[in-house]
C-alpha cells in the first residue's frame, strides 16, 4: 500500500518538474518570435513570489502613505486631531454653560423671593447617650490651634523643614524647556510655579521618570499634564498647545510630552507654566532646575 502511495507521489512530483516551452510564432511566416521554458512548479513559485511582493507593496502604500485616506474607514489624521480638540473644548464649554445657568437660576430665585428658609434646628438628644463624651481638646489639638492663630503652621513650601528639602538634592531634574523666565515662583501671590517663554514649536520634556496621572484640556490652563514621580514628587506642565501622552503612560526623564503653546484663559502668550510639588507642598522649581 505504501509503495502505491509513493509511486503516486513520485508521478505527481515528476509532472510538476516536467519542462514545457511557451512559443509565440508569427501567424504569416510561422517564425519564432518568443519562447519561454517553464515547469508547473516554477510557475507556482513565480505566482507566489509575485503575490507576496504585490501584497507587501499594497500594505506599505496603505500604512505609510496618504493613499490610506482614500480607503473607506480611514480618515485624515489632522481632521481627527481637530475633532478631538473641538470635543474637549465643547465639553469645557458645556460645563461652563451649566455653571452659568445654575448661577442665573439662583439669582432669579433670589430676586423673586424663592429662597430657602432657615434650616430646621437639629433635635436635641434627650437620651443622655452622649453626655459622658469628653469634648475637651487634646494637647495636640490645642497646639494646632495655636499654630494657626499665630500663622506659624507649615502650610507653604517656604516653611517645609530643611530635612525634607535636602532629600531632593539626590534627584537630577531634567530641564523641561529652555527659555526666558518671565514670572518666578511666588507663594504670596499664589503663583506656585515658574513661567518660561519659548518658541511656539518647542517641545516640553518630563523632568523626572514617572506616570502621567492627568492629561486633558482645561478652560483656565489649556492643555495640562501632571506626572507623579517617586518619593511623593509631582510635576505639572500647563498652557501647552498639544500633548502627546495620556493618563497611565510611563515617561522617562527628558522624554517629550507636549508642545509649548498659548492655551487657557490664564495664558497671555506662548509659554510653559511649570510646577513641582513635594509631599503636597509647592516648591520653587528654580531651586532645582536650570532654565
Amino acid at each position: 500500500m505504501s509503495d502505491k502511495k509513493n509511486s503516486r507521489w513520485k508521478i505527481f512530483t515528476d509532472q510538476l518538474r516536467n519542462k514545457y516551452r511557451l512559443v509565440i510564432l508569427n501567424d504569416d511566416s510561422f517564425a519564432e518570435k518568443f519562447s519561454l521554458r517553464l515547469s508547473p512548479l516554477g510557475l507556482i513559485i513565480l505566482l507566489g513570489a509575485v503575490t507576496i511582493v504585490m501584497t507587501t507593496l499594497v500594505i506599505s502604500l496603505v500604512a505609510f502613505t496618504p493613499f490610506r485616506e482614500y480607503i473607506p474607514g480611514y480618515g485624515n489624521v489632522d481632521d481627527r486631531k481637530d475633532i478631538i480638540l473641538l470635543s474637549s473644548k465643547a465639553d469645557s464649554l458645556e460645563n461652563t454653560l451649566v455653571a452659568r445657568d445654575w448661577y442665573i437660576n439662583n439669582l432669579l430665585n433670589v430676586f423673586s423671593g424663592k429662597t430657602d428658609g432657615k434650616p430646621q434646628k437639629p433635635i436635641k438628644d434627650s437620651t443622655g447617650q452622649y453626655a459622658k463624651i469628653d469634648i475637651k481638646p487634646s494637647e495636640q489639638d490645642l497646639k494646632l490651634r495655636s499654630d494657626i492663630e499665630t500663622n506659624q503652621l507649615e502650610s507653604t513650601s517656604d516653611k517645609v523643614s530643611a530635612n525634607k528639602l535636602n532629600a531632593l538634592s539626590q534627584f537630577f531634574f531634567f530641564t523641561p524647556i529652555n527659555g526666558l523666565v518671565t514670572t518666578s515662583y511666588n507663594i504670596r501671590e499664589e503663583h506656585f510655579g515658574t513661567d518660561i517663554v519659548a518658541a511656539d514649536d518647542e517641545l516640553v520634556k518630563a523632568t523626572l521618570d514617572g506616570t502621567v496621572v492627568f492629561a486633558n484640556y482645561t478652560t483656565e490652563d489649556g492643555y495640562v499634564i501632571q506626572i507623579q514621580h517617586g518619593h511623593n514628587l509631582t510635576s505639572v506642565y500647563k498652557h501647552q498647545s498639544s500633548i502627546t501622552k495620556k493618563v497611565g503612560d510611563y515617561v522617562k526623564a527628558g522624554e517629550p510630552i507636549g508642545v509649548v503653546g498659548n492655551t487657557g484663559s490664564h495664558s497671555k502668550g506662548p509659554h510653559l507654566h511649570f510646577e513641582i510639588w513635594y509631599n503636597g507642598f509647592a516648591i520653587n522649581p528654580q531651586d532645582y532646575v536650570a532654565f
